[in-house]
């Protein structure tokens, strides 16, 4: 019981910081669907619970309204976290923060890793889009 509340309070907090306005997908079929049906790419946020530099990641960076519209005007964001979720094989679970940028098929185009404050985000995205 105790294992499951605390299950619950971890859901709910992830809830939490991404509750803006904008929808974090967390099924990675599901994030190649949205992406086809609304001709966006991926943007692939792998990160872990206990991570204190994910943690830190979503509050200064992620928290930020102007960040996540200039991220989804142009990507569906789609978060997975290793202790949570089923990540495909082909990306790199360990050393989170890892990002990636995925065409509508799932294919990476652009990867990098680590917390990123607001310049940095803007920096990776640039990036990202030279990468295409």
């Amino acid at each position: 019981m105790k294992h499951l509340l605390k299950l619950l309070f971890l859901m709910l907090l992830t809830t939490q910081l991404y509750s803006n306005e904008y929808t974090w997908i967390h099924d990675y079929d599901e994030a190649i669907k949205l992406a086809q049906e609304q001709d966006k790419d991926i943007y692939l946020f792998i990160g872990a619970d206990v991570c204190s530099f994910c943690k830190k990641y979503k509050h200064q960076t992620l928290s930020n309204k102007e960040v996540m519209q200039k991220l989804t005007k142009d990507y569906i964001p789609l978060y997975l976290s290793r202790d949570q979720h089923l990540i495909p094989d082909e990306f790199e679970q360990y050393g989170v923060p890892r990002h990636y940028f995925l065409d509508q098929d799932g294919r990476s185009f652009f990867n990098t890793r680590g917390l990123l404050e607001l310049a940095g985000f803007y920096t990776m995205l640039d990036e990202a889009e030279l990468s295409k």
